[in-house]
């Protein structure tokens, strides 16, 4: 048996200097999940909704759902994920789901008319999912971290913000030049291209990091614990409401504008600066977590989301799609960010991964339900009616109130002040 590391002997290595090692970890995040379940399918999903009617002659409700299927098993199986991350090295859950999930993807340039067909490969893409994306990569970065976190999981989350911008425009070329079944089997090859050796090289936790209770995954409130606490609950709930407002907004944005009388291109451009604009969001709030308290800057970033939707409601032309575009990428940019940073500092790490996968559940059941909504009034009414789309704002506006009923919590910022919480919501020394 090993002999235990001793924190006194482990290098000495000012987490701000690009020479730390745990830079190495959030790189390799990066890149796998710029190309996983989190970019991929959000992203490009709308461009293939007409590609798929013009060849089955699908409704864009049915085909939504396919969508809602992934989010809806994904919301299932986060928990179990959630669990075997917390027990075994993050690479022996992603490099598995990369596998699994690139190839369900690419699969589906072999699509018969079935809708069956459809929904079973968007239900296996679901069950692996979440091992590709946040979940996974968040825990492994939070151990190598503590007064750069909020900043180093930013740089990750970043990698969603610039699939965001790469691969719809990719997309959507493939698709018009040959064909929506090729643009399947591209977009599955690059999930395991990119993702899979930089994951089974460099994703890591850190070695040691017991002996540091800031990211120690020893210390940390047990789940049944923090399951009790209204800080918990306010954080899941807010992931859920907000992502019916995007997430049914996203899902129907390039039908949206070309339905409007937008090009397919100028469409695909809309989406693609969802991913610039959520880039700098995401490292912009990577930066303010350092300095100031959370809830504060996750409720302006929901405001963001709010006046973008309203906007959108009310766009006929390709400037004030992009510019409600890009206003909604910003506030994404920095929702993916926020989410783990709180979780980290309210509960600890010992059982991060399945909090953050209870949280990552509530969040899909909201992508599960804003989809289809949007698509069902397509359907009924005929047209995306401004009234449709101002009512998507609603939910990101009430997570506003409930964040200031969040405690404060004890952080030493970068350069920032101490911020004390009563000690019952303080993570306890060590879990019991």
């Amino acid at each position: 048996m090993p002999e235990p590391i001793i924190q006194s002997e482990l290098p000495k290595i000012d987490e701000s200097e690009i020479t730390y090692p745990g830079w190495k970890v959030v790189l390799a995040g990066f890149f796998g999940v710029m190309v996983s379940v989190a970019a991929v399918v959000p992203y490009t999903f709308g461009l293939f909704i007409k590609p798929l009617a013009e060849s089955f002659g699908w409704n864009r409700a049915a085909t939504s759902a396919g969508f809602s299927i992934a989010a809806l098993t994904i919301a299932a199986t986060s928990p179990c994920l959630g669990f075997l991350l917390d027990r075994y090295e993050p690479r022996r859950i992603i490099l598995p789901c990369v596998v699994v999930f690139s190839a369900a993807y690419a699969s589906l340039a072999l699509l018969t008319s079935h809708l069956l067909h459809f929904y079973l490969t968007f239900f296996i893409i679901g069950l692996v999912g979440q091992g590709t994306a946040y979940m996974g990569y968040s825990r492994a970065i939070s151990t190598w971290f503590n007064r750069r976190r909020g900043f180093a999981l930013s740089i990750m989350l970043a990698g969603s913000a610039v699939g965001a911008m790469v691969l719809p425009v990719l997309a959507q070329a493939v698709i018009t030049h040959l064909g929506w079944r090729f643009a399947y089997v591209i977009l599955g090859g690059l999930a395991f291209v990119v993702g899979f050796p930089l994951t089974a090289v460099f994703v890591r936790e850190r070695l040691g990091a017991q002996q540091d209770r800031h990211v120690s995954t020893e210390h940390g409130v047990r789940v049944t614990t923090a399951l009790t606490t209204l800080s918990f609950w306010i954080i899941a709930a807010t992931a859920c409401l907000c992502a019916i407002s995007v997430n049914g907004t996203l899902a129907h944005l390039s039908a949206l504008l070309t339905d409007r009388g937008v090009s397919t291109s100028g469409a695909a451009w809309s989406v693609a600066i969802i991913g610039a604009t959520g880039l700098i969001g995401n490292l912009f709030t990577g930066i303010f977590l350092d300095r100031f308290f959370g809830p504060r800057v996750w409720q302006v970033m929901l405001l963001m989301t709010v006046l973008g939707i309203v906007l959108l409601s009310v766009a006929y032309s390709l400037a004030a799609g992009l510019v409600a575009a890009a206003l909604i990428g910003f506030s994404m940019g920095g929702e993916g960010t926020i989410m783990p940073y709180l979780l980290g500092r309210y509960f600890g790490l010992k059982r991060f991964s399945t909090l953050y996968a209870f949280t990552w559940t509530t969040f899909t059941i909201g992508a599960a339900i804003g989809p289809v909504l949007v698509g069902r009034a397509f359907d009924t009414l005929g047209s995306y009616r401004p009234t449709t789309i101002q009512l998507l704002a609603l939910p990101a506006l009430i997570p506003c109130l409930l964040m200031f009923m969040l405690p404060r919590y004890k952080i030493q910022t970068g350069g920032g002040p101490v911020i004390d919480i009563p000690p019952e919501f303080q993570p306890p020394e060590i879990a019991q």
